[in-house]
């Protein structure tokens, strides 16, 4: 039997204690001794660890998490190298190397980057390590942040070809709405692919005091996760031996069935490693030729333009209304396609003086998403 790959994503609601945000050491003993016990039964296991600010304002005797991004950037570099001090002194009792990995959304932008993260982790994976990741907060820019640690995980869990994400949260399951809030909010235990493109959840709350995720957060990430067919739950964060249960066939918490998985990795990180800088907004004719069988876009089907995008950047392909239903990289930058949108192929030398591409976006490099799907 093939390893199978685990990523597990613990926020900072399950690593902290809500009055005062101390380390709620307990909880991260117990979560270390868990995917060390992973590792013995022969899982390869990722951990996406938030966290890396609220240590730094306990350690700097700050009362709130600071809004200032380069003092938000200060903290977390403080943070960051306490955090990981505590992982690895209460890993190596096990005796479980570790490491530390720092990505940017940039880094999974770059086709480069992409790759060579890919085989970083497999490497580390390969040597028995537990890669310990999170967002690179000293460096991120705000345009290019993955916004949080649940979209950060199943980013990763893409990457990385992971069989399994686990999003740890402060809460049991999911429910129909924050059930601290709403008495009458109902716990829901598995969802199907259709259930998920219409499950709307009520979400009062934007997480805790010390960190930056909501349950709408771990949502958008099961769908990206489900959409590349990685098996998906969410449940308690301080009961972290719940994943042995749920791999041996327990149903506990909330479980989304994965879609089918695609084996084109170019696509994959078309479809999830890069920002789209740009719409297309495409008429009827030309989404049907793309979603249903499978052609590249022309120009003809192009009847609006929006953003500042250069050639081979990634833009969202749009039906009228400016849903997303694919995304692909252009041949062509936002300026050329607005003298060519409407218009036929053989026109485009004609009207821009030279000739690059008979398409906007060749079918190799455009990836159809699931019709429900939002990034």
């Amino acid at each position: 039997m093939a390893k199978e790959t685990i990523v597990i994503k613990i926020g900072t609601s399950s690593l902290t204690r809500p009055d005062n945000g101390q380390l709620a050491l307990s909880t991260i003993a117990s979560l270390v001794e868990s995917l060390t016990q992973l590792r013995s039964l022969g899982y390869q296991v990722v951990l996406v660890s938030s966290g890396a600010v609220g240590v730094g304002c306990m350690r700097l005797n700050l009362t709130e998490r600071p809004k200032k991004v380069s003092l938000k950037q200060a903290v977390a570099a403080v943070g960051q190298g306490r955090l990981m001090r505590i992982y690895d002194d209460l890993f190596d009792i096990f005796s479980q190397p570790i490491a530390q990995v720092l990505v940017t959304r940039r880094d999974l932008m770059d086709r480069s980057s992409y790759l060579n993260a890919y085989n970083t982790f497999s490497s580390l994976l390969e040597l028995g390590v537990i890669p310990i990741v999170n967002e690179n907060d000293t460096v991120a820019v705000d345009e290019l942040k993955f916004g949080d640690n649940d979209t950060l995980s199943a980013l990763v869990a893409n990457l990385i070809e992971a069989d399994w994400l686990f999003i740890l949260t402060d809460i049991d399951r999911l429910y129909s709405a924050d059930p601290r809030l709403c008495p009458d909010a109902q716990p829901i235990s598995f969802v199907t692919v259709e259930e998920l493109a219409q499950l709307k959840i009520e979400d009062k709350t934007t997480g805790s005091q010390w960190g930056t995720g909501g349950m709408s957060t771990k949502l958008a990430a099961a769908r990206i996760a489900t959409a590349a067919g990685i098996k998906t739950v969410i449940t308690h964060g301080q009961k972290p031996q719940n994943i042995l249960s749920i791999l041996s066939g327990e149903s506990i918490g909330t479980q989304f069935e994965p879609q089918q998985k695609t084996d084109n990795a170019r696509k994959r990180w078309i479809a999830y490693g890069l920002v789209p800088l740009g719409k297309l907004y495409l008429d009827r004719g030309a989404i049907k030729a793309i979603t249903q069988f499978g052609k590249s876009l022309l120009p003809a089907g192009i009847i609006k333009v929006e953003g500042g995008f250069a050639a081979s950047d990634a833009v969202s392909l749009c039906d009228e209304d400016g849903k997303e239903v694919a995304r692909g990289l252009a041949n062509y930058n936002q300026l050329e396609i607005e003298q060519i949108k409407g218009q036929r192929s053989e026109q485009i030398e004609n009207i821009l003086g030279y000739f690059a591409n008979e398409t906007v976006v060749h079918r190799d490099n455009l990836i159809v998403l699931d019709p429900h799907t939002n990034f």
